[in-house]
């Protein structure tokens, strides 16, 4: 009951701050696993994408993180595995004892969505997009039938810049696209650069 109070909570904090409005340009929300990934530019992207999902979707939905930040402390822990039920994986491959693309398959076969960054780490250059990493396509490789849906984040490095402890009350849109699948014979490369196509031709055309 707390945890889920909890996930309430956060669900109406985030927008009442940011006003997100959800706009599924290239399909419609679906009760079937997808991967929602996008732009990667603040602490609190994922929070975004979830809150943007219907209430039946974002509880089956996922949030892929990193065990060595959200495992340290209590409070950190608690949300991460009771409030947003995070797929946790070691992001040191020196140290880990399981494969993410084994723990984030698992979850889709369990009938998990998931929340991906391809970038792996924040944007903070100049840049649009960072190269993407290559777990999107060992994932879709793992599990062929598996959609992957774009998102694209806009405003929310505004919400919280770097360097900024506390968010910056702004308007936010999240854009979800067409769902692609790993084709036959393709190769990574190619696979990797047509998710970055489809994440990229959702940005809002600028004046």
């Amino acid at each position: 009951m707390l945890a889920r109070l909890a996930a309430q909570a956060l669900v109406g904090f985030t927008g009442a701050l940011t006003g997100v409005r959800a706009i599924w340009k290239g399909c419609a929300p679906a009760d079937v696993p997808r991967v929602y990934y996008g732009n990667h530019s603040s602490h609190v992207d994922f929070v975004l994408i979830w809150t943007s999902l219907p209430p039946l979707l974002r509880k089956k939905t996922r949030p892929v993180a990193g065990s060595d930040y959200w495992l340290q402390g209590r409070l950190r822990s608690y949300v991460a595995t009771r409030v947003i039920n995070a797929v946790l994986v070691d992001r040191d491959a020196g140290t880990r004892t399981e494969d993410p693309i084994a723990a984030m398959a698992q979850a889709v076969d369990l009938g998990s969505s998931l929340i991906l960054f391809p970038e792996g780490t924040r944007n903070t250059t100049e840049a649009t997009l960072l190269p993407f990493k290559s777990g999107l396509y060992r994932l879709a490789e793992a599990r062929p039938r598996l959609e992957f849906v774009p998102v694209w984040l806009e405003n929310l490095n505004r919400v919280m810049p770097k360097g900024e402890f506390l968010p910056i009350p702004m308007l936010c849109s999240a854009s979800f696209g067409a769902p692609l699948l790993l084709q036959a014979g393709e190769p990574k490369q190619a696979f990797l650069e047509r998710c970055r196509e489809a994440l990229l031709a959702l940005q809002p055309v600028r004046p």
